[in-house]
């Protein structure tokens, strides 16, 4: 009696059942991962649309609660084309980093469950992705910072382009925000690159208004009276002329006397306008100021030989 050839039987039995084995992995196992493949593309599709709203709707509520009523209001409103750029900069930067985040996190998630799918034992591999995360933590310390301090800054909405900020050593104005730098350029011309992470604090002078202080040196024995309403009146003027009717937020006033030195008295005139815009209010009410002292015969601080400003010394008397 012959004895039967094992391997043989074997191996053709493996392969009538490897088929049908095949098909069982695929209905059981091979569903799973097509579902769970199919829910990460849905879920990041819902987490992607719903943090662009949120985002959207974050940036817009920041930005019209800095709006003032009346005229201020109108004045602001005008300035839709930076503010949409502004706006939209803001939205696409943080809209990107959190598909990002959303999309690395839901995949990350879907592939490990399909990889214990295929029996994969995924303890060594979260332990080595701990040890890696650890590892890159220690290495890109000031990366992650600057990265994090960009967020923040372009959620609080700190500064945009086209803002003059002083935040330092720099001081002028934001060429360009990406979440690691700010490019800024100051007024002689230089180009400053700023880390996001090495930024403490930041002084913003074109955020919604700027304030414009020009200050009139009198004499000391004028009528401050007298001085006082014709300013007054100049800033009337000023305020009444349609070419600063959508730069000026506030009617200028006379906020009164600012110093009294020696045999000179200040003035001091404060005007409310557009970010951006109080350099030229300042020269227009210094110059229609200076025409009305020579017609009301206001006369400027005395200048005595040997002092800066008198005739002589290279300097120009009397500026106001």
């Amino acid at each position: 009696m012959s004895l039967p050839n094992l391997p043989h039987e074997l191996s053709a039995r493996t392969a009538v059942d490897l088929p049908q084995r095949l098909t069982d992995w695929l209905v059981t196992h091979g569903v799973r991962v097509v579902a769970i493949v199919l829910v990460a593309l849905v879920l990041r599709l819902v987490l992607v649309r719903t943090v662009a709203r949120l985002v959207r709707r974050a940036v817009d509520s920041g930005l019209h609660s800095r709006l003032r009523r009346g005229k201020a209001t109108r004045v602001l409103a005008q300035a839709t084309g930076a503010m949409h750029e502004r706006r939209r900069q803001r939205t696409e930067t943080l809209g990107s980093v959190l598909r990002s985040v959303i999309t690395g996190f839901v995949y990350g998630v879907a592939l490990l469950m399909v990889l214990s799918e295929f029996g994969v034992n995924l303890a060594p591999l979260i332990a080595s992705a701990g040890v890696v995360g650890v590892a890159l933590g220690f290495g890109a310390q000031s990366l992650v910072k600057d990265f994090l301090s960009g967020i923040f800054m372009l959620l609080e909405d700190q500064y945009g382009v086209g803002d003059v900020v002083d935040v330092g050593e720099a001081v002028g104005t934001v060429e360009e925000v990406s979440l690691r730098i700010t490019r800024i350029r100051d007024a002689n011309g230089v180009a400053w690159y700023v880390r996001n992470g090495e930024i403490v604090r930041v002084a913003n002078r074109s955020q919604g208004w700027s304030t414009a202080l020009i200050d009139f040196p009198v004499a000391f024995n004028q009528d401050l009276e007298k001085v006082q309403r014709v300013i007054a009146d100049v800033l009337h003027e000023v305020w009444e002329d349609e070419r600063w009717k959508d730069v000026l937020l506030e009617e200028p006033t006379v906020a009164g006397v600012e110093q009294i030195t020696g045999t000179t008295v200040t003035l001091r005139v404060v005007a409310k306008t557009a970010a951006n815009q109080q350099f030229a209010v300042q020269r227009d009410i210094r110059e229609r100021v200076l025409v009305a002292f020579d017609q009301q015969h206001v006369r400027p601080p005395a200048v005595y030989p040997g002092t800066p400003g008198a005739p002589g010394t290279g300097s120009i008397a009397g500026t106001v």
